[in-house]
């Protein structure tokens, strides 16, 4: 697990909140792996969410490992792997969930025992990847599209007991139905059996009304928040590298490099 998760966990009672910005697509192609660097070597994130068997998934693997930077395991089960060294075997698998997932609206909250074995395959293969490519097991894994949050990962336990594994969106109140809220809660209640998860998971976007992303903040102070963005998009790049990020967080306990350039480490 990365440090930033663990040491607030294994604070008890304290309750001193941290928030956890973090960059999803690290690897998926050139252009995304510059942004988000440029992200962390300006400290506007605090760690990345690494993708294997992509175009720039080598590339960004390097540069992680040099710069020390926090990376955990995008898991991708929906977009085709793009990477020279993947598999004819592997993007059949990959190919075989795909077609599952786009075929119905609601594939991706169903459970298909006939491609058990493609998931465990795929799956595997790129938790083994990582670890080849950042010389480490990954600690802390979500998914792209949240796909790890699919009933074929999280009802076989595909994901390695221990880690951080990205919970449900956080919603208030009336901001979804109470089927979709209580579908959400289920399916963390059964992470939580195996995994470690944050107090609240939240996506940058809306950056608009202000009073959403203070709101984060509010909970952040107590609680420990995620904070997901995608800095391949020009609105959240523009966010992050501003002003207006730092006006943000200057509030609140948000897990930062020690420095610029150094290491993407946990709180001291």
């Amino acid at each position: 697990m990365s440090r930033h998760g663990a040491d607030f966990l294994n604070r008890g009672s304290s309750r001193t909140g941290v928030l956890i910005i973090n960059a999803d697509d690290w690897g998926l192609d050139r252009e995304t792996t510059d942004r988000i660097f440029e992200c962390a070597v300006r400290r506007r994130i605090s760690s990345v969410s690494a993708m294997v068997f992509m175009e720039d998934s080598e590339r960004a693997a390097d540069i992680g490992r040099e710069a020390g930077i926090d990376a955990g395991l995008h898991v991708n089960l929906s977009t085709p792997f793009s990477a020279k060294n993947c598999s004819a075997r592997l993007m059949e698998r990959q190919r075989e969930i795909i077609g599952w997932i786009q075929r119905y609206h609601f594939s991706r909250a169903l459970f298909h025992p006939g491609l058990r074995r493609q998931f465990e395959y795929v799956v595997i293969a790129q938790l083994e990847e990582f670890q080849r490519r950042y010389g480490v097991p990954a600690t802390r894994i979500d998914g792209h599209h949240h796909m790890h949050l699919c009933p074929n990962v999280v009802l076989t336990g595909l994901l390695p007991a221990g880690v951080r594994v990205r919970r449900n969106f956080s919603f208030r109140p009336g901001e979804k139905s109470a089927l979709n809220r209580l579908y959400r809660s289920i399916v963390d209640r059964i992470l939580a059996r195996r995994h470690v998860l944050t107090d609240f998971f939240f996506s940058l976007p809306p950056i608009q009304p202000e009073g959403r992303l203070q709101h984060i903040v509010s909970l952040a102070r107590t609680g420990l928040v995620e904070v997901e963005t995608h800095p391949a998009v020009m609105e959240e790049y523009k966010f992050l590298m501003g002003e207006a990020m730092i006006s943000w967080t200057k509030n609140v306990n948000m897990a930062l490099p020690k420095k610029a350039g150094d290491s993407l480490v946990g709180l001291a």
